[in-house]
């Protein structure tokens, strides 16, 4: 699944073009480089989001293609932030 797409999905970022837009902007990692819209993201990965002051990095423990098949808490672990 494309980054952008799982930080919707997993309702950590509202809409799919603004995760791009922040993915655009060097503003999510994944496994500490850079990530672009079309990454793809998969179980384990570490990605961080910067978002002004705030920083927020989370594991992904499973991936959904569609909202509603699983509860945010089950896609990601909080790490820090």
């Amino acid at each position: 699944m494309r980054v952008d797409k799982f930080l919707k999905v997993s309702r950590i970022i509202k809409r799919r073009t603004v995760a791009q837009e922040a993915c655009d902007g060097g503003r999510i990692e994944v496994n500490g480089r850079e990530a672009k819209p079309s990454k793809d993201i998969k179980q384990g990965d570490i990605v961080t989001v910067r978002f002004g002051g705030n920083t927020f990095k989370f594991k992904v423990l499973k991936v959904a293609e569609t909202q509603g098949k699983l509860l945010p808490e089950e896609m990601y672990e909080i790490i820090e932030g």
